[in-house]
Parts: C-alpha cells; structure tokens; sequence
C-alpha cells in the first residue's frame, strides 16, 4: 500500500477492484455455462479466468490500497498493526470493508445485467453442511498463510501470482470451491448462477471464513515467529551477516554510512 494515497481513493480501489473481482469471477461462470454443458469444463474455465482476473487486479490496484479485496485480508492487516507491524487502524478497516461489500454486490449485479439477466435476483443454490464449511475454513485459512508468508520473507512481489494460483488451485482442492472472501461470498449471493450462493447459506460461510482467517494468523505466527512484514529469509540474513564480517573496520573516526546498507523495501 502506498503511504501517501488517501483514504478517499484507496476506498474507490477496493470498491472498483472487488466489483471487477465479481465481474471477472460471475462473468466468466455465466459464460462457461452458455458454452458447455459439462460442468467439469464449466469449472475449469471459471477458475481459469477467475485466476488471471485477480492477479491482473491486484497488481494494478496493489499500489493503490494494497488490493484487499478481501475483509479477511483488511482483518489481518488490522491484526498486524495491532501487533506492532504495519497495517490499518480501525477506522481504515471500516471502511474498507464496505467499500468492499458496495462493489462486491455492484460487481455482482454488473455481471448480471451483462449477460441479459435480471439484476438483482438472489441465488437459490443452498450451500449447506459441514463438509462445506471445513472446506471454507481450509481455503481462507491457505490465503492468509499464503499473503503473511511471503510478507514475512520479504517476497511481497510474488502476490498478484502467489495469490492467483492460490485460488485457481483452492477452487478445485477444496469441498466449498474456495470462496473465502465474505465480501465476494455476499456479493455471489445476488446472482442466480453457476457461481452463486444462497442468501440462507451466507451466515455459515461468513462465520468459517472469519475462522479461517483466524486460524491462517497462526499458522504465519508459528512458522514465521514474530519477524516483521519485508524480513529477510533465514538464509540472506545469515549471508548478510557472514558478509559484514568480513568487511573491514573503518577508519577511526568514521562512522560507516548506514543509509548505503539499507535494503530498498
């Protein structure tokens, strides 16, 4: 996330980068399931597009806002300020997390009226069962690992892609199909399609995705420990500090430049 981006403008991203999200994710169900009756092949396209769609816009809208998305992912970036990392306070996360829900349901409503149907219908496909629910637990508790992960060995610019074949992989590997976002779970809701879910199904849902995101927090905590998001990998940080012994004392007197030794973030 760019420090210097208001507030204003980092909540127009995630509100135009989840409705996208939606676009992307509905669209392209609605389109597999006009072109083929099968519904293997239905799901293969649509997690096809849908991975390439959410790398695309989080590389684009990363810069912005940091290309949420995601409530869970806002939840943990709030988690981590509160850790004493960087991350948004509370105010930030509400709103965040509505510009998120507006364009989600925007999104949702958006695809709909594209493909010639009526906006607004809500889903009727029930979403029921603990099975379910374990597997929404699974998928949300993946991505939060996933995005902690690299953030805490320094590989931040892996995550448009790391993130995208997260996904992609989670819709197939999981019993749910990966929804993991309570914002995108209730924006699928306002759609009658392929990738929709029922109004009823969503307290269950919303409820294991927060538990996922929970429990994706401290499976980072006990793999990473408590270094800060951009640390150095076990590895270079031993390289690094094998290189500085090396280097010679200066000169008494002169102290060394610290500001040539910083990496850039």
């Amino acid at each position: 996330m760019t420090a210097h981006t208001s507030l204003p403008r980092r909540a127009a991203a995630e509100l135009i980068g989840t409705a996208g999200l939606l676009v992307v994710v509905i669209g392209s169900g609605l389109k597999a399931a006009q072109l083929s009756p099968d519904t293997g092949v239905a799901l293969i396209a649509n997690s096809f597009v849908s991975a390439i769609g959410l790398g695309l816009i989080i590389t684009l809208f990363g810069p912005l806002s940091g290309a949420h998305l995601n409530p869970v992912v806002t939840l943990t970036s709030w988690w981590a300020r509160r850790s004493g990392g960087e991350g948004l306070g509370g105010r930030e996360v509400l709103v965040y997390v509505v510009a998120q829900t507006a364009g989600a349901i925007g999104g949702a409503v958006l695809a709909e009226a594209m493909f010639g149907r009526t906006p607004g219908t809500f889903a009727t496909r029930a979403l029921d069962g603990g099975h379910l629910l374990v597997g929404e637990v699974i998928a949300t508790a993946g991505l939060v690992l996933v995005i902690r992960g690299l953030g805490c060995i320094g590989r931040d610019r892996l995550v448009p892609v790391a993130v995208a074949a997260y996904i992609a992989a989670a819709i197939w590997f999981t019993s749910s199909g990966s929804f993991a976002n309570p914002a995108g779970t209730i924006g699928r809701s306002f759609s009658d399609s392929f990738t929709g879910i029922s109004p009823g199904s969503l307290p269950g849902f919303v409820a294991a995705q927060l538990l996922g995101g929970i429990l994706g927090l401290a499976l980072a905590a006990f793999l990473y420990g408590t270094r800060g998001k951009g640390s150095a990998a076990p590895e270079a940080t031993e390289g690094a500090e094998a290189a500085q012994a090396r280097e010679p004392e200066p000169p008494t007197g002169v102290g060394p430049d610290r500001a040539a030794y910083q990496a850039v973030g």
